[in-house]
């Protein structure tokens, strides 16, 4: 049983990594391979009504972090619907590229923790038009800002899939995570930026092409409301969670339920061919379901794997023959590059246990370092990575020349920096 079990994990995972080669759709995979694995656990596992068990409550812990990311990748929607990122593009202003790669990789960098880095790469790498003329400018432009996405993204438990999935397990808490890894993904940012800064000297920005005005404008009101209140909440998720001790799903529901309500009111007296692109109902048919179900797939995939003893069993080997678990958290990290760090994740959730290693020990929050950043080295590690190449037709070796070694460096730095620190805390 577990061989089979392990065989089929390796072959949709196969077939994932060869999503555009094929052309099938990775979340039919996921779903296919969960499928098969529970199927042959219930059958060859043993007691069906134990399996079941196994089953209901994977799936209860999948559907937290499912429920989360949907209200926040809806609010998100709405905000952009409003031009609401616009309250953030209209502070940059220059012409010098040294300072624009500064300022849009501090900008990514704080953004993405507030949102998550899906979210920020992509409204961020579309903003870039409003900002360079050249379309090399901004193909640049848009690699530093997939790295500083994944940066920002790993010291915040809303910054990405993988520190939200690892928030819910009650692996980390937020003030912890931001004072534990804040440092290293700083430096993981720094370090890329102090190098690009030598080579982009002396150069200047091409002009931006002049916009087409839109036909139904967003009023200034309006695009402040629900900037700053969709940012409002998504920022106070983790305060909820403090004060109620109910699930962080819990939260982004109810505050997705205020920013629907007063998007209603807001816009009542309008045409509905006017508000219907403003609502949530809309944003709602815009968020990006496959890559929801994928998630649904992998989880419940990943959690096949715990249930069956494998992931124990890969702990114990890592354990046995690398030894030391920084070195096995790094290189972790390097496999995100590759391999989706979602289940990577999901899979050292279940290899080592809260027993073992209390919430905030060393292991959780290293993991949401490397495995959050470790994804920046390929353009295809990571879903800001992955966005980025379908928004600038960044092309897989173009990114190995000229961008792999500043991640790689930047992501070292970061590594060796959070160690430093934790021993001299610790």
């Amino acid at each position: 049983m577990t061989a089979a079990v392990v065989l089929v994990f390796v072959l949709a995972y196969a077939v994932v990594a060869l999503e555009h080669p094929l052309n099938v759709n990775k979340a039919a995979t996921a779903l296919v391979g969960a499928g098969l694995m529970w199927t042959i656990y219930a059958v060859l596992g043993g007691d069906t009504h134990d399996v079941t068990g196994q089953l209901n409550d994977s799936v209860a812990a999948t559907a937290q972090v499912i429920f989360f990311l949907i209200g926040a990748m809806t609010i998100v929607e709405v905000i952009d619907a409003h031009n609401g990122f616009e309250v953030v593009t209209s502070l940059v202003s220059t012409s010098r590229q040294v300072t624009l790669v500064w300022m849009i990789g501090i900008v990514t960098f704080f953004l993405s923790a507030m949102l998550d880095n899906l979210a920020t790469a992509i409204v961020m790498i579309s903003l870039m038009k409003k900002l360079s003329g050249r379309d090399e400018d901004r193909l640049f432009f848009a690699a530093i800002i997939v790295i500083a996405a994944n940066a920002g993204g790993a010291w915040s438990p809303i910054g990405d899939v993988t520190t939200t999935m690892l928030w819910i397990g009650g692996q980390i808490t937020p003030l912890a995570i931001m004072k534990g890894v804040f440092i290293a993904s700083l430096f993981n940012l720094l370090v890329p930026l102090l190098v690009v800064s030598f080579a982009l000297r002396g150069k200047h920005l091409a002009p931006p092409a002049a916009e087409r005005p839109t036909t139904s404008p967003i009023a200034l009101f309006e695009r402040n409301l629900m900037f700053f209140l969709g940012l409002g909440i998504l920022v106070l998720v983790p305060l909820f969670k403090a004060l109620t001790h109910l699930p962080p799903f819990m939260g982004i529901l109810f505050g997705l339920g205020i920013l629907w309500m007063v998007g209603e009111i807001v816009h009542r007296e309008k045409p509905h061919e006017h508000k219907h692109r403003l609502t949530l109902a809309h944003a709602l048919t815009r968020i990006d379901m496959p890559s929801i179900v994928f998630f649904v797939g992998i989880l419940l995939a990943v959690a096949a794997l715990e249930h069956t003893g494998i992931l124990e069993a890969l702990a114990a080997w890592l354990n046995k023959t690398v030894g030391r678990l920084d070195l096995i958290v790094i290189v972790l990290g390097l496999a995100s590059a590759v391999i989706d760090n979602v289940p990577l994740v999901a899979a050292s959730m279940g290899m080592y246990s809260l027993a073992q290693y209390p919430p905030d020990s060393f292991i959780w929050e290293f993991v949401a370092y490397c495995a959050g950043t470790g994804g920046s080295i390929l353009i295809i590690g990571s879903a800001a990575g992955v966005a980025a190449m379908g928004l600038k037709n960044i092309h897989f070796f173009w990114y190995v020349r000229r961008i792999s070694a500043l991640a790689l460096l930047g992501y070292l730095a970061g590594a060796g920096a959070y160690i430093l620190q934790y021993h001299l805390i610790h």
